[in-house]
């Protein structure tokens, strides 16, 4: 294996199986000193068989709230579609890899070993959480942004439910692009899940780029519907793009000097 390369996960036919029942109840534990996390909406969702979860993504507190979430809220094990980078540290890159979770490159390299490894765990019956937005969102309020294609194009390749979930409440505990974590046990992230998304014009035929887009709007849509829901306000009519704002792509674009 090439040192630019990452080793995909294995499918365990496990629901969730040891490894991550392991990280999933120590950083439990850890999480409760953060904030606690509350789930509603749980009855939309099948108990069992494949399906994707797209979530909006506020601050680097998300994946934790999110996983929490997914394993003990919904007793699925969560799978992750993460930033290469966590897979680089020592130790914490052969955890995650162990714990089912499945690394993304970025820079350009297309992610044909990492949706080979998303496709095998869908065809499984396994469960994937996928940030659309692909990076925090830049919008400044809060409002989730315009999203990338890969979770709309894995869910009708897949042939599998994709249902949008709004999340709100980690802000309070480690604002969005910032170092200042501020544990407040006693405070709620609530995590709010919504109907399946019909992507049913979209499916059965190839689809061009364009066509790609308009599905992710769809689902972005969806996903902004309910945290309106949850924030109990309205979201800007239009999807916040970085591109129309010279914004880069990924990492803090507020340390680039691009705000």
């Amino acid at each position: 294996m090439a040192r630019d390369e990452f080793r995909m996960p294995k499918v365990n036919k496990a629901n969730r199986p040891l490894v991550m029942s392991l990280v999933a109840y120590l950083l439990g534990g850890l999480l409760h000193i953060l904030f606690r996390v509350q789930v509603i909406g749980k009855e939309r969702l099948p108990k069992t068989g494949a399906y994707i979860l797209v979530f909006n993504h506020v601050t680097h507190l998300d994946p934790l709230a999110v996983a929490y979430a997914t394993f003990f809220g919904l007793k699925r094990g969560p799978h992750f579609l993460a930033k290469g980078a966590l897979f680089k540290v020592p130790v914490l890159g052969a955890i995650l890899t162990a714990a089912g979770q499945v690394p993304v490159y970025r820079n350009g390299r297309r992610n044909v070993e990492p949706m080979d490894a998303a496709y095998k765990f869908l065809d499984a019956g396994h469960v994937i959480t996928i940030f659309p937005e692909g990076t925090l969102t830049r919008e400044p309020n809060g409002w989730p942004m315009r999203g990338k294609t890969g979770s709309v194009r894995m869910a009708i390749q897949a042939g599998v439910p994709i249902y949008a979930v709004g999340q709100w409440g980690s802000e309070v505990v480690l604002p969005t692009y910032t170092k200042k974590l501020r544990p407040k046990p006693w405070h709620k992230v609530r995590v709010l899940i919504g109907d399946q998304i019909d992507l049913s014009k979209f499916q059965g035929r190839a689809l061009s780029t364009d066509e790609l887009k308009d599905a992710t709007k769809i689902v972005m849509k969806a996903i902004t519907k309910q945290v309106e829901i949850l924030r109990g306000a309205k979201a800007p009519k239009e999807l916040y793009d970085p591109a129309e704002h010279g914004q880069s792509q990924f990492g803090n674009f507020n340390k680039n000097g691009n705000k």
